[in-house]
């Protein structure tokens, strides 16, 4: 019998902007994709591509991000930077606040072209803060600063070793996933969250006991694709610890991946608008700094 073709996972790419200061590829503009997710990725037998941002200085050709969404059977938001609060409408409340404006513009987009051919999109930390920003959501820009009694959820020395217990909301597809498993313990590797969710999305999982939203799904509704995303790093949890076991979560994700492939949407035809007024507002911003 023929091999089943491997499903074409694709991976959003990190920055690292041109640093003249840098020893190696001194002024020149990384993008990369860390290593832990991609082999979570590739344990359920996916093939993983690192989706490059086809824009910038050195851009030539023409590729776009639209092709990458027609020929990838879905894709997962990396973690990172933070988030720049003008893309939900707000002010930095401090400099370091600040996140990284070229990359909100490239993962926008990004969303924007898989959400509009049905391919299925999953979030990892940032990749839940940007998904919930692209469909009208807005973020506490510091936890600790904004959210009242707020658990410390980063710590730099311990890193991925930084846990907390979360809350699985029943009735959602999440608790479905771990039928008789109401609580579980995560990583937590963040200082922004969830303020408001966006419209259309449902919280499946929270942070215990300050009420942070650690997961969210796009509600399941004719014609809509799958989108889901979780606050904490599911590549980084160990097996055969006591942390969630985040295989039944990669195999969903993949499962909604086979099924897209074997039913293609309409291009274009997909069911919600992104935050088209953030990215207006990053190419103003990033026009300024010229």
């Amino acid at each position: 019998m023929p091999a089943v073709p491997r499903l074409k996972i694709g991976l959003s790419a990190c920055f690292q902007h041109a640093d003249p200061t840098r020893p190696l590829f001194t002024g020149k503009t990384l993008q990369y994709v860390e290593q832990s997710i991609a082999h979570w990725l590739m344990s359920a037998g996916a093939m993983v591509v690192m989706v490059p941002c086809p824009t910038g200085p050195t851009a030539r050709g023409d590729v776009t991000l639209d092709h990458y969404a027609e020929w990838l059977d879905g894709i997962v938001m990396h973690g990172g930077a933070d988030v720049w609060p003008g893309s939900y409408g707000e002010e930095p409340l401090r400099e370091e606040w600040l996140g990284d404006r070229v990359r909100d513009l490239y993962d926008l987009a990004v969303v924007k072209a898989f959400a509009q051919v049905g391919k299925p999109i999953f979030g990892v930390c940032r990749g839940l803060q940007l998904i919930n920003v692209a469909f009208g959501g807005a973020l506490y820009q510091d936890l600790q600063t904004q959210h009242p009694g707020a658990l410390q959820h980063r710590n730099a020395t311990t890193y991925d070793q930084h846990f907390h217990d979360i809350h699985i909301v029943p009735g959602t597809h999440l608790a479905q996933l771990y039928p008789g498993k109401p609580r579980a313990r995560v990583n937590s590797i963040h200082h922004q969250g969830i303020k408001r969710v966006a419209p259309d999305f449902v919280v499946e999982a929270l942070s215990e006991p300050d009420g942070v939203p650690e997961a969210i799904r796009l509600q399941a509704a004719p014609g809509r694709g799958y989108i889901a995303a979780t606050q904490w790093h599911p590549e980084f949890h160990r097996i055969g610890s006591d942390t969630l076991d985040d295989t039944a979560i990669l195999n969903d994700f993949l499962a909604a991946c086979s099924a897209a492939k074997a039913h293609p949407s309409v291009p274009g035809a997909g069911p919600l608008g992104i935050r088209d007024r953030a990215t207006r507002l990053l190419r103003k911003a990033l026009l300024r700094r010229r």
